[in-house]
């Protein structure tokens, strides 16, 4: 094995406690962010993250945990989304842009007020680019709580999420409350880039998200199979990624090596491009 994978890899508590919260992060990340794609909102998606940094930078100055801010910021920005109008298609861009707006205003607030007040500039790259190899293994239960927590309740609303999806006219004529589907779903979402932050940071959150979703429905015909097919991709990249970046530290001689994030994102993109090519395209169709 160390001809692939450095010594101590395996045994490594950091790399074990960022496997098992990468691991299920990246599920949650694949489920939802399916039905992020399906529903075109990458946009609002791109707007939680913007949020989560809000809520992690000001779960810092309060002295919070990261994980707490990620998720209440992301909660009440779904929740101001749903408001708004994201709700209906037509007002989604509406919705999101508001959101967007205000989120990075407050962000560049509370990341100048970090900087001011203390030595926050190791603090501030973990929300903004994460830090998965110094997560506390305290989290692990939590994280796994959220994470089956927003699973189940996906599970639970995936039909009248998908028909809506498709046509909310039909959904309206089948009786489907899409107002409560949609404010379920937003919720799950905010959870899903809550935790994908403390991963790979909140402003690349959505590599995860919309990564392996994307690069599943490029590839698979139907949506059962785009949703293994993603958590497949969404797992391997995290993992993979965890894996290359504690072999990094040998490759450019530091004892820190090279940002979990950085790969995960590199590995995202370079699936999605590499599953838009043809000659990949043709084999799997056929």
């Amino acid at each position: 094995m160390h001809l692939f994978f450095e010594p101590g890899l395996f045994s490594s508590g950091p790399v074990r406690t960022a496997a098992v919260v990468g691991g299920l992060t990246a599920v949650v990340s694949a489920v939802v962010g399916l039905f992020t794609v399906i529903r075109s909102q990458s946009f609002a998606g791109h707007a939680l993250a913007d949020v989560a940094t809000t809520g992690g930078s000001g779960a810092f100055l309060l002295g919070l945990s990261p994980l707490a801010g990620f998720i209440g910021g992301g909660v009440i920005g779904a929740g101001a989304m749903d408001l708004i109008g994201v709700q209906r298609v037509r007002n989604r861009d509406v919705a999101t842009g508001i959101v967007l707006g205000a989120a990075s205003g407050l962000s560049a607030l509370f990341l100048y007020l970090s900087t001011t007040s203390s030595a926050a500039t190791g603090t501030i790259q973990h929300i903004l680019f994460g830090g998965i190899f110094e997560i506390d293994p305290s989290l692990v239960p939590l994280v796994v709580s959220l994470s089956a927590a927003t699973v189940l309740v996906v599970g639970i609303i995936h039909r009248p999420l998908l028909l809506g999806s498709v046509s909310s006219d039909l959904a309206l004529a089948r009786g489907i409350g899409l107002r409560t589907t949609g404010l379920l779903f937003m919720g799950a979402l905010a959870v899903a880039v809550g935790l994908s932050s403390i991963a790979i940071g909140s402003i690349l959150s959505t590599a995860l998200l919309i990564g392996p979703p994307a690069t599943a429905l490029r590839l698979t015909r139907s949506v059962r199979g785009a949703m293994l097919t993603a958590c497949f991709l969404g797992v391997g990249t995290t993992w993979l990624g965890i894996a290359l970046a504690y072999d990094s530290a040998d490759w450019i001689l530091s004892s820190q090596g090279l940002p979990v994030s950085f790969f995960i994102v590199t590995i995202a993109f370079a699936s999605y491009v590499a599953a838009g090519l043809p000659v990949i395209r043709r084999q799997v169709g056929s």
